[in-house]
């Protein structure tokens, strides 16, 4: 019942902001290997979590990750990668690429999210992350998305807060990608990268008023073109 009242919760309760109710809710669920035996106990042998991160970033690449856990090597403490904190993250991304049966990156960039649209960039992070693996699966588990690729595969709502492989890709892809914004801050410091990772913040509005976009910058999001007048994207700030 919470994931599929999680939106209208988030809208109702007051005196808090959208962001602050989501996290509430989604540190209610449980992330556990549920998912994964299910998919063991329909035939499974090679499961792939898919996740991705940067979604609603003003700048920057989308990056997914897709990775294969071993399941005789459990790795404790993965959760959503937005429920933990820096350091957490970086010690868990580090143990997931160590221990895990294999692990892959991808990223779609600016440009080609103004062509085909976030969403379908999303996808397609995703489905090249799968590609990218060293060992092929033959069950996906996605969060939230259905991806092109002829694999047996389950969409999960809210997939990082709930399966322990779709955890391990949010937390491999948030580091991956934070790292990203971190290099790219010494190229583009008027923008305050390292701190906002390219979200929609008041300081990243501030410096688009201010600066301008740059080419990394995502076009077609009305902040970029339209900064002033769009302060009320700032939910969408990642934590």
């Amino acid at each position: 019942m919470l994931t599929i009242s999680l939106a209208t919760s988030i809208q109702t309760v007051a005196g808090q902001s959208a962001s602050a109710v989501k996290l509430r809710l989604l540190k209610k669920l449980r992330c556990t290997m549920k998912y994964e035996k299910q998919a063991w106990a329909g035939g499974a042998r090679i499961i792939a979590g898919v996740d991705e991160v940067g979604r609603g970033s003003l700048f920057g690449p989308v990056v997914a990750a897709a990775v294969i856990l071993n399941p005789n090597d459990r790795i404790k403490g993965l959760r959503d990668s937005k429920l933990l904190p820096t350091e957490r993250r970086e010690v868990l991304s580090e143990r997931i690429r160590a221990r895990a049966m294999a692990w892959s990156i991808a990223a779609v960039d600016a440009e080609v999210i103004d062509r085909i649209n976030i969403y379908q960039a999303s996808r397609l992070a995703m489905r090249e992350a799968v590609l990218g693996l060293a060992r092929v699966p033959d069950h996906l588990l996605v969060d939230a998305m259905r991806l092109e690729l002829d694999l047996a595969q389950q969409a999960i709502i809210h997939g990082d807060a709930l399966s322990a492989s779709i955890a391990a890709a949010s937390i491999v892809a948030k580091v991956a990608r934070d790292r990203m914004m971190q290099e790219l801050d010494a190229v583009y410091p008027q923008y305050g990268l390292a701190s906002h990772k390219g979200y929609c913040t008041p300081q990243h509005l501030a410096a688009l008023r201010e600066h301008g976009a740059c080419p990394l910058h995502r076009q077609s999001f009305a902040p970029v073109w339209n900064a002033p007048e769009q302060e009320e994207f700032a939910f969408l700030e990642e934590v």
